[in-house]
């Protein structure tokens, strides 16, 4: 089992950046496929970001494009989202997830981390 934990949420002003981390424990995460998601109020969770076990292969939603970094240190056992250019629209809880390369849908999930943007 994966435990997964995001941290670096806040409040931020519109422009702003914020780094979120996801540290797991428990077990090693260097051959899942890493994500991030997040849910803004009245909304549906949505896909955000996510990487392959090796961190080569990135892919992010189209409004986070050019705008939001994933990355991964496997050493540390952790994810990373880069998160530059924020706007109000990015205000959300963000979580971090996590599934093995045998399965099509993610199932480690973390707590979550509050991003808010202020305009």
């Amino acid at each position: 089992q994966v435990q997964l934990v995001e941290s670096g949420g806040g409040l931020v002003q519109a422009g702003g950046s914020l780094r979120l981390s996801c540290a797991a424990s428990r077990r090693t995460i260097s051959n899942y496929f890493m994500g991030w998601f997040r849910q803004a109020p009245g909304k549906e969770r949505e896909f955000v970001a996510s990487i392959n076990w090796s961190g080569g292969n990135t892919y992010y939603t189209d409004s986070v494009k050019g705008r939001f970094t994933i990355s991964r240190d496997n050493a540390k056992n952790t994810v990373y989202l880069q998160m530059n250019s924020l706007k109000s629209e990015d205000t959300a809880v963000y979580y971090c997830a996590a599934r093995d390369g045998t399965r099509s849908e993610y199932h480690y999930w973390g707590q979550g981390t509050q991003v808010t943007v202020s305009s």
